[in-house]
């Protein structure tokens, strides 16, 4: 994925946000949804989008982007505070040399535990039902 090609409406994030494909929703609100990432690189690993069309950080307009944030920073406090992670992680990956793999803009949440390393990126399908366990928390948080 280059940084300027045109957004494609058939990604999964798209669909997700178009009710096509399920999502372990956490946040919602008029420009923004914040899910469970179903191949977690650590319990808790999360995702936050925009419900404008734009692929990365470079395309994304100053106000969706102002949006993006602000949901993290809420979702973020709620995961840290679930599952009672002393650090967050927080990341945006623009372009597939980055490590982009979905050509819409979002933002991972991973809690951070000292000694407790991350799994790679994209590797494993998570169970759902334990998915769903961990999002029950964080929602309780928010």
């Amino acid at each position: 994925m280059k940084l300027d090609e045109p957004y494609n409406n058939e990604n999964i994030f798209a669909k997700i946000l178009r009710g096509d494909l399920p999502a372990i929703k956490l946040y919602e609100d008029d420009t923004t949804l914040a899910f469970m990432d179903i191949m977690p690189q650590i319990e808790g690993h999360c995702l936050v989008i925009c419900k404008e069309p734009a692929t990365n950080l470079l395309t994304v307009s100053p106000q969706a982007a102002q949006d993006i944030i602000c949901t993290t920073q809420l979702v973020a406090g709620a995961v840290q505070n679930a599952l009672t992670a002393p650090g967050i992680m927080i990341a945006q990956l623009s372009g597939s040399a980055a490590g982009q793999t979905v050509p819409h803009i979002h933002m991972h949440i991973l809690p951070r535990y000292n000694g407790i390393e991350l799994a790679f990126h994209a590797q494993a399908v998570a169970d759902m039902n334990e998915l769903e366990a961990v999002a029950a928390k964080i929602r309780a948080a928010l």
